[in-house]
C-alpha cells in the first residue's frame, strides 16, 4: 500500500486535514495537562524531561524532573558533576544508564558547542544517546520547529487513525503519515497534542473511543464500529502481536538496578567487595554465584555506571 493510496483512504474520513487539526487542538486546550516541561522553551530542560519520560510514568517523572534541575540547573553543572551523583540523583526512576547517557550528551555540548545546543535533528542524533525520537522532540519543544517524530504514544495514534487496521505498517509509513499530517508552524502543540491523546484517551489497551476528538476520523475505530457499534464504547482488539513483557523481578535489569542501590548507599568515593556486595543483590547469595554477579558488574562497568578496584565496586566519579 503506498503513502499516496493511504492518504486517500484517510480523507475518505477525514475530508481535510483541517479537520483533524482543529478537533485534536481544541481537545489540547481543554484537556491538557500542566506539566513543567510544557511551561519552558530551554533545550536543556526538554532533554532532562525527555531522557526521564523514557519507559516512566508522568508521575513519577514529576518529583525527579524538578529535584534534577534543582541540582543541575545547566547543563555546564550537569557536565562537570561527579558521574556518582548524577547517578544517585536518578534514584526511582530505573534504567540506570539513561543518567549516564544525557551527562554524556552534556558533557558532548559542551565540549563541542560551548554549551549552546545544536538546533537541527541531524546534528542533533549525532550526540551520545540522543536518537530520533529525542532529536525530534528538542527541535520541536525547545525550538518550536515543525518536526515529526514518534514515541510510543503518537505511533499508537498514528497508527490508529490513519492506517488500515488489517495491516501492519511500517515505521517508514507511520512517519510518512506524521509528517503529512503535521500543522505548519503548529508543530510544537500537534505533537503535544498526540502525546497527551495516546497518554490519556488512545491508550494500549483501553482505549476510551467514546471520549476521543478523532474517533469520526480514525480509520481504527470506523472499522470497529461498522463490524459492531457496540464496539464504540469497548477497548479496541490489539491488531499487532505485541511482545510479552519478561519479568522483571528475577531479570538481569532488576539485579543490575539492585547493585546500583546498594552503591548509592555508600559515601563517595567507598567500594563494596564482592563477598559483602552478594547478599545486598541476592539475600539468598552464595560464594558459588560469584561468576553471575561478576558478569552483572562487568556490564555495568562497560555501560559505565560503577568502577571496579582492587578494594571493590563503586559508583564513577
Amino acid at each position: 500500500m503506498t503513502i499516496g493510496r493511504s492518504i486517500d483512504q484517510i480523507n475518505e474520513h477525514t475530508p481535510t486535514f483541517h479537520q483533524l487539526h482543529q478537533a485534536l487542538l481544541n481537545w489540547f486546550s481543554e484537556a491538557a495537562r500542566d506539566l513543567p516541561w510544557r511551561r519552558v522553551r530551554d533545550p536543556y530542560c526538554i532533554l532532562v524531561a525527555e531522557v526521564m519520560l523514557q519507559q516512566t510514568q508522568v508521575d513519577r517523572v514529576l518529583p525527579k524532573y524538578e529535584a534534577f534541575l534543582a541540582r543541575f540547573p545547566t547543563l555546564q553543572a550537569l557536565a562537570e558533576a561527579p558521574a556518582a551523583e548524577v547517578i544517585r540523583m536518578w534514584a526511582g526512576l530505573g534504567y540506570n544508564r539513561r543518567a549516564i547517557n544525557l551527562q554524556r550528551t552534556a558533557r558532548a555540548i559542551c565540549e563541542r558547542y560551548a554549551g549552546i545546543f545544536p538546533q537541527d535533528v541531524a546534528t542533533l542524533v549525532t550526540l551520545p544517546g540522543i536518537g530520533p525520537y529525542t532529536a525530534g522532540a528538542i527541535a520541536c519543544f525547545a525550538f518550536e520547529q515543525d518536526v515529526a517524530f514518534m514515541d510510543t504514544n503518537i505511533r499508537r495514534v498514528i497508527r490508529r487513525v490513519f492506517t488500515d487496521p488489517t495491516e501492519t505498517a511500517s515505521e517508514r509509513t507511520l512517519l510518512e503519515h506524521a509528517r503529512a499530517a503535521l500543522p505548519i508552524g503548529r508543530g510544537w502543540m500537534w505533537n503535544q497534542a498526540l502525546m497527551e491523546l495516546g497518554s490519556l484517551v488512545c491508550t494500549a489497551d483501553a482505549p476510551a473511543c467514546w471520549r476521543c476528538p478523532l474517533r469520526d476520523r480514525c480509520r481504527d475505530y470506523t472499522a470497529r464500529r461498522e463490524s459492531d457499534e457496540r464496539l464504540a464504547a469497548t477497548p479496541a482488539p490489539k491488531r499487532i502481536a505485541e511482545r510479552r513483557e519478561r519479568p522483571f523481578i528475577g531479570s538481569n535489569r532488576y539485579f543490575r538496578g539492585r547493585i546500583i542501590d546498594a552503591l548509592r548507599s555508600l559515601p563517595p568515593g567507598a567500594t563494596l567487595a564482592l563477598n559483602d556486595l552478594g547478599p545486598q543483590v541476592r539475600p539468598e547469595y552464595t560464594p558459588d554465584e560469584e561468576a553471575w554477579l561478576t558478569a552483572v558488574i562487568h556490564g555495568l562497568e562497560r555501560d559505565g555506571l560503577v568502577v571496579w578496584t582492587e578494594t571493590g565496586v563503586r559508583l564513577p566519579e
